[in-house]
């Protein structure tokens, strides 16, 4: 029965993804020439280049990361995301949207929106509809010197600079814009409200720091031993405990604003987390 609802609910959000993505293309951006990054941008600049449909050029431009990630990733999220490819080249062909405002800022920002919306829902059900992230993935593997994100900000130079030459600089740099809209639109969808901050504490009145953060704020915290070195009271020697928590974004406030109230001059490093699990994160501390 679990298993169920979790294949249900991946596929309602693909689903929700696909028909976002082909609104932002046919709603957006298909009527004012302007491309998205990575392989839909690819698709996107050969269909207004080579005058061919839309559709088919997503299906066959993406087959062979879909290859890839079946050889990387594994059977289940390749055959999730074939699926997912071809229901948006399908809606792209029979479904009609309207095109909704000429102006071309508007078209830029909310076409990227709509399409990073898709994307993003996407993988949350457990599939992509742009292939690119798969490539990204291979290259930073083969290369010690490239990450994903370095691969495809890369990629996305080199097709940007291909929509300025084919199309026009206008076109180019709307399309950065419909880019930049659609990247923080995944990054938010992914990472949500819920994205995660680590926070790093040090004081002399670290137990009261602690015990508020557990009793106030409902939240683990972890004690590091640590020596202290050079900081804004001069050197000290001596060992002193460290606390570790992970909060969301949100909470951010309320534990530095809990520590200044605590000891004004207490150290505080705060640095995004990608990923967290296990934890107290999703659950109050129970007293």
């Amino acid at each position: 029965m679990k298993i169920s609802l979790i294949e249900a609910k991946s596929f309602v959000l693909i689903t929700l993804g696909i028909f976002s993505a082909a609104f932002g293309l046919k709603g957006f951006l298909l009527s004012s020439r302007f491309i998205d990054g990575g392989v839909t941008g690819i698709s996107m600049l050969v269909s207004e280049v080579a005058g061919w449909q839309l559709a088919p050029l997503l299906l066959i431009i993406n087959l062979p990361f879909i290859a890839i990630g079946y050889r990387q990733i594994g059977r289940k999220f390749a055959i999730k995301s074939s699926i997912a490819i071809f229901g948006l080249a399908l809606v792209l062909l029979f479904v009609k949207f309207p095109d909704v405002t000429p102006d071309k800022l508007l078209t830029a920002v909310f076409g990227g929106l709509f399409i990073g919306a898709g994307i993003g829902l996407a993988i949350r059900g457990g599939a992509v509809l742009d292939g690119t992230e798969i490539a990204a993935l291979l290259v930073s593997r083969k290369s010690h010197l490239l990450h994903v994100g370095d691969v495809i900000l890369i990629l996305n130079i080199f097709i940007f600079l291909a929509a300025a030459f084919f199309l026009s600089v206008e076109s180019a740099m709307y399309s950065i814009l419909t880019y930049v809209a659609a990247s923080k639109t995944i990054d938010f969808l992914i990472h949500g409200v819920e994205e995660y901050t680590a926070i790093t504490i040090m004081s002399p009145r670290n137990e009261e720091i602690k015990a508020q953060i557990i009793g106030t704020l409902n939240r683990g915290v972890t004690v590091f031993s640590g020596r202290g070195g050079m900081g804004s009271m001069g050197i000290i020697a001596s060992d002193q405990p460290i606390l570790y928590c992970v909060v969301t974004r949100l909470e951010i406030g309320s534990i530095k604003t809990l520590v200044n109230d605590i000891d004004p001059d207490a150290f505080v490093v705060t640095h995004s987390l990608s990923d967290v699990q296990g934890g107290l994160i999703k659950r109050p501390v129970l007293h």
